[in-house]
């Protein structure tokens, strides 16, 4: 299965890492890295790598939850059959990296101390269209239970304040809440693009 494919590399590679600090800092995303010694391979090595157990734990238990689910349950249901259902999941994932990371390549290409790491980008990307594919559902945010479209509108309004206020005030924190936002962004164009009527599905369960 395509996710447990991922769930094992992800783990694999993030353990090795949390002990070679060398081969953290190879493979991480380094837009300046990308941008001068062109390093594109950093643009998706750094899903593949996190900077703690705590990091990696969440982005696991996501993917494993909402991963698992869209593979197996919805997406051959709407993509028709198995092998498809695996190769849109594949697309979204990896299309999710790179969408999460583009907007701060651009904006940190010549800057030498910016750095990220992690499949948060990708996580959001499956995350929401889980969300859009299954809007009642139920999601806990920040440990909160709570159905699952104000679970992603939470999400993305956080997101948004946060880079905002990061860009403002020159606040800075460890967490890349750019790539939570275009990660959602993508999974949001991904169903919009391949199954619009999932989309009109959405709004009907809502209203």
């Amino acid at each position: 299965m395509i996710t447990y494919t991922l769930l094992g590399l992800i783990i694999a590679f993030s353990a090795y890492g949390f002990s070679n600090p060398q081969i953290m800092n190879k493979y991480l995303f380094h837009p300046y890295s990308i941008h001068h010694n062109k390093e594109h391979y950093r643009f998706l090595t750094h899903a593949f790598i996190h900077g703690d157990f705590v990091h990696l734990g969440f982005n696991a238990l996501a993917l494993y939850g909402f991963g698992l689910s869209l593979e197996n349950n919805f997406f051959p249901l709407i993509y028709g059959s198995p092998q498809m259902a695996k190769l849109m999941f594949l697309i979204l994932f990896t299309g999710g990296i790179y969408a999460a990371s583009l907007t701060e390549y651009f904006r940190n290409r010549n800057n030498v101390d910016y750095s990220s790491l992690g499949a948060s980008g990708a996580i959001s990307s499956v995350l929401f269209v889980h969300i859009l594919i299954y809007p009642k559902g139920t999601i806990g945010f920040f440990f909160i239970p709570m159905p699952s479209w104000l679970a992603g509108v939470l999400l993305l309004s956080v997101s948004y304040y946060l880079i905002q206020r990061k860009r403002k005030s020159n606040y800075s924190d460890t967490i890349s809440h750019e790539a939570h936002f275009w990660g959602a962004i993508f999974g949001i164009l991904f169903i919009a693009l391949t199954k619009p009527s999932i989309l009109l599905s959405f709004f009907r369960q809502l209203f």
